[in-house]
């Protein structure tokens, strides 16, 4: 039985071109229509879609995460692999690095984050928020290509699309976050409502507002991203290849005791 897994490309990975004889297709969903691409790599059955459109043109905060999510979960979608630009707020790690992040923080505002919100009650346990299984298939990949990385981290998200200000990070520095982004959440929490396993690489562009004396700038991202995106493409696909067939963690389960 071939896996079937998601994409989800953050800033600056809009395609995977190593993927042949794509095609795609609008799923239809309670949250309007996705376009989603699905290709084969090895044994497996691919789903890739930009987060922010082909041309980068939805904002963050305008993200259909519920969307994206549940048109992955009608293709069949159980692993979920997907990419952020961030900022980093740690000055161990560094713009051209990435994170296996385990952990968030929410400071979004005025997002739908949830799809219980009418019918049944479920409250959905999030102690460990990211795939454990996927995570550690993460360090292992990245260690035989000799990437730098960081194996754990926290994530803060944000609102956007402004970035943050120098008080903001350092408040969010003394809460215990690593990096910043503005698209981890929901998106993490609605893949466990869906009881899809996910796990996500902050791949660091700059350094977070105040932590350097320099602006910040999207054309600084975006070249972070251009330079990276090729070596973050190779260690996802290099992933998928490791990922079994039987699912090993409590991810598949995450809704049981969650029914009020």
């Amino acid at each position: 039985m071939s896996s079937k897994i998601g994409i989800i490309g953050g800033s600056g990975i809009y395609e995977v071109k190593e993927l042949q004889k794509k095609k795609e297709e609008k799923i239809k969903t309670p949250y309007g229509e996705i376009l989603v691409s699905h290709a084969k790599w090895g044994d497996s059955d691919l789903f890739f879609l930009p987060r922010h459109g082909k041309n980068h043109k939805i904002p963050p905060h305008k993200v259909n995460y519920r969307g994206n999510i549940y048109a992955l979960k009608l293709c069949g979608v159980d692993r979920i692999l997907s990419t952020s630009a961030s900022g980093s707020l740690n000055k161990k790690i560094k713009p051209g690095e990435v994170v296996f992040i385990n952990q968030f923080i929410d400071f979004t505002k005025s997002r739908p984050s949830t799809f219980f919100d009418e019918g049944d009650v479920f409250h959905v346990d999030m102690s460990e928020p990211y795939c454990p299984e996927l995570h550690n298939l993460f360090i292992k990949v990245a260690s035989e290509l000799d990437m730098k990385f960081h194996p754990e981290g926290t994530y803060l998200c944000t609102e956007g699309p402004r970035f943050e200000t120098p008080a903001e990070i350092k408040a969010f520095k003394i809460m215990g976050a690593d990096v910043v982004g503005m698209t981890n959440v929901p998106e993490v929490i609605l893949s466990r409502e869906a009881e899809i396993c996910y796990a996500s690489v902050a791949v660091v562009t700059n350094m977070a507002a105040g932590i350097e004396q320099n602006k910040l700038t999207s054309d600084e991202v975006s070249q972070a991203m251009q330079e990276m995106s090729q070596s973050v493409i190779e260690l996802i696909l290099k992933v998928i290849k490791e990922i079994p067939a039987r699912r090993n963690c409590a991810c598949r389960n995450a809704l049981k005791g969650s029914k009020m």
